[in-house]
């Protein structure tokens, strides 16, 4: 079977593109099947011819023949259960409830598809995971179970609770800074939010007093710029 397939025609009811809701189990997209059905067909003729063979050796009580046809037949079920599995991964559906937010294929029907090759993106509406970016220099002040509040650039007059739940402990480079990510989730949704909304996140880290405040950083680079020179 070919590694290759392409995207088919989907009914008008099937989503057209991010921002559009889906149901569980409705079609999102269908790949061309026409190889597969094909190879199935043959797949079956095979057994078919197998089988005959095998009523035969068996009539004639040809031992050593009947075995090898048996595992032949075992073979042959294997293919057919294998290409029954291919075939129903041919349609693209819609895991849960959500919205879809990436994999506008209006423009690609026909076109090859790699296995492997991402084709749509469904996120939930009943649940939201944040993603933070915290700079490394207050990584350290932040651990899981914290509270917090999130505003969106959205919704700038919303403060929305959340809790940290996990801290990547692997950096990333996000505007040529250190960031860690990390991940909360927010302790109540609303109906306005939509996946990929970006905003400002405050962590609860304690008291401090506001010169510390003011001034924690610069008195931090100048410590670590004293030590680099420290003999």
């Amino acid at each position: 079977m070919a590694p290759l397939s392409s995207i088919e025609p989907v009914p008008r009811t099937s989503p057209g593109g991010p921002g559009d809701p889906v149901s569980a189990g409705q079609l999102l997209g269908r790949l061309d099947d026409r190889d597969l059905l094909l190879e199935g067909r043959r797949a079956t003729a095979r057994r078919e011819q197998i089988q005959k063979e095998y009523r035969e050796a068996l009539a004639v009580h040809d031992r050593p023949k009947v075995n090898i046809l048996r595992a032949r037949l075992a073979q042959s079920d294997a293919d057919l259960e294998l290409l029954r599995e291919q075939l129903a991964r041919t349609r693209l559906s819609a895991p849960f409830d959500g919205v879809v937010v990436k994999g506008d294929l209006s423009q690609l029907l026909g076109s090859p598809v790699e296995r492997g090759e991402v084709l749509f993106e469904v996120a939930p509406l009943n649940g939201y995971r944040i993603i933070l970016s915290v700079d490394e220099r207050d990584i350290a002040a932040v651990s899981p179970q914290k509270p917090g509040v999130l505003t969106l650039s959205a919704l700038p007059h919303e403060e929305l609770a959340l809790t940290v739940e996990r801290i990547t402990p692997v950096t990333v480079i996000d505007n040529g800074r250190n960031t860690f990510r990390v991940d909360a989730s927010l302790d109540a949704s609303m109906s306005a939010l939509r996946p990929g909304m970006e905003g400002l996140a405050k962590i609860e880290a304690g008291r401090r007093r506001l010169f510390w405040i003011w001034t924690h950083r610069l008195v931090d680079w100048l410590r670590l710029w004293a030590w680099s020179w420290w003999p």
